[in-house]
């Protein structure tokens, strides 16, 4: 997964672009996590916890976006998903879809995470 940090100077704002297939990791660290240090500790301890148990599941639900750890892979997708209905194969949703849920390995993602916190503290 390949990604970029930037900050807007004029509002201080951070945002993260995140290769395709995984833009909706750019958007959780955006807009459910931003520099909240107390949210990024609580990631890495949900991190942590699971390289311990990787037999067990692990969550973070948000408001918009939840993230979901098991074994040593990571899910981030859209809540909306979540309470999804069936929608035929093919349709237009289907792309959308593609752009709401995003998996990668635990080890990028704990990278991941430890890069935004710098890049955020700075």
């Amino acid at each position: 997964m390949d990604y970029e940090f930037k900050k807007n100077t004029l509002d201080g704002s951070y945002y993260c672009h995140c290769s395709m297939d995984h833009e909706i990791i750019g958007r959780w660290l955006q807009e459910e996590i931003g520099k909240k240090r107390d949210k990024l500790d609580a990631i890495q301890e949900l991190i942590s916890s699971a390289i311990q148990s990787p037999t067990q599941e692990f969550s973070l639900i948000g408001r918009e976006i939840s993230l979901m750890i098991c074994g040593d892979e990571v899910t981030v997708q859209d809540n909306a998903l979540l309470h999804s209905i069936e929608l035929e194969e093919g349709s237009e949703f289907e792309l959308y879809d593609c752009e709401s849920v995003a998996c990668c390995g635990l080890e990028d993602f704990q990278q991941l995470i430890q890069q935004w916190q710098l890049f955020v503290s700075r």
